[in-house]
């Protein structure tokens, strides 16, 4: 084949030729101090993204008839990275000859995290709740998972006024979004509603009248007792009519799945949009199967390979750490993807309305064991959590 050379073409070839020479010179004439070790970028990047932290348990103190409250200090390092107010942590132990873990919201504020303090308060009903009220002690260590989730105040997408309601032990992570908008590390106007059965079950009630003489408009709702100071029966749309403008609020809500199932159709009924709705999500629970059926699940982790028994009733995780397997795992409620597995084969079930998969990971065959229960013998591919 004939072809008529072009002058550019001889150009290129003439750098080209001078590439090796040119670049000879180049690293000639480089300095001889060898690189940093770490740059400040990455010092700040590891302060606010630690991945799993070493914490040990420094305070134990009841608040309710139900509830217990844990703080805890982190041994390495000297502080717990910023986060949002509202946001949750996930917390592991070994209990029992299993690896256990679950997501807690936290009652603290950001400000306290960078004093390496923080604070949980948790409801004395569950395995680990139950393990970490009763059981745990001054002293012990566990490994804790850095701050997340999307439950808190976003100022390009939320309204200036939010309303928090309140179920039971869902004042959690309102405690530390009052106290972060006392402390001005957040800037909202905020009306809390809390519901509980009696004064008994008002968790930080000491705390929440203060926050109250400082201006925070504070509702109590006892379902059980009747209270001169506070409002008695359920909370409904018209008592939330009572005391704000409901189209000119965000609302933020966190309790039981009845309380959603109540409140969220009501507000959308009264005419707010659902973007100004958000609601926190609790873990997965087992379901109610009279006689569930038992798989195996052939689990590949790293270069070893596990059989785990597993039931219908329960997801994949608690079968995982039952077999006291370190496997990833966060907000346990299908949102996050961090325990997201390669499913090999088998059948399998998603919890309703709990398919937070992308839709790569649909397309791909990748399942959230948190959230996902066995319907046959499977074969998955998981990550190590460290």
């Amino acid at each position: 084949m004939k072809f008529k050379r072009q002058i550019f073409g001889f150009m290129d070839m003439l750098r080209f030729k001078k590439l090796v020479p040119n670049r000879r010179k180049m690293l000639a004439s480089g300095s001889i101090t060898p690189l940093k070790k770490t740059y400040r970028v990455n010092e700040q990047a590891k302060r606010l993204h630690p991945g799993y932290m070493q914490v040990k348990l420094v305070e134990i103190r009841k608040i309710s008839q139900t509830m217990t409250e844990l703080t805890f200090n982190r041994v390495d390092s000297n502080a717990f990275p910023y986060f949002r107010a509202g946001q949750y942590v996930t917390i592991q132990a070994h209990i029992a000859g299993s690896i256990v873990s679950r997501p807690y919201s936290i009652v603290s504020t950001p400000k306290d995290a960078l004093s390496n303090k923080l604070v949980l308060g948790i409801e004395e009903q569950g395995f680990m709740s139950k393990y970490l009220c009763h059981e745990a002690k001054l002293g012990d260590a566990f490994m804790m998972l850095e701050p997340a989730g999307e439950f808190h105040y976003e100022t390009l997408r939320d309204k200036k006024n939010i309303v928090c309601i309140a179920g039971g032990s869902g004042i959690t992570p309102f405690m530390s979004m009052l106290n972060a908008k006392a402390q001005g590390t957040e800037d909202y106007d905020v009306t809390l509603f809390y519901g509980a059965r009696d004064v008994k079950h008002l968790a930080y009630k000491d705390e929440l009248d203060k926050l109250a003489q400082n201006g925070i408009k504070v509702i109590y709702v006892l379902s059980d007792e009747e209270n001169p100071n506070m409002e008695h029966g359920f909370i409904g749309i018209d008592l939330i009519k009572k005391y704000v403008n409901i189209n000119d609020s965000t609302f933020f809500l966190c309790g039981p799945k009845a309380m959603y199932d109540y409140i969220i159709p009501a507000l959308k009924e009264a005419g707010l949009e659902n973007k100004y709705i958000h609601k926190d999500a609790s873990c997965c629970t087992d379901l109610n199967i009279e006689n569930p059926r038992s798989f195996n699940i052939v689990v590949h982790m790293q270069d070893e390979t596990y059989n785990v028994k597993a039931m219908e009733n329960e997801t994949i995780l608690v079968a995982l750490e039952r077999a006291k397997l370190n496997v990833p795992s966060k907000c346990r409620a299908g949102g996050c993807g961090f325990c997201h597995a390669k499913l090999v084969s088998g059948e399998f079930l998603i919890a309703k309305d709990r398919d937070g998969r992308r839709e790569a990971d649909k397309k791909f065959g990748f399942i959230h064991p948190c959230v996902t229960y066995p319907l046959s013998d499977m074969e998955i591919i998981v990550n190590e959590a460290y």
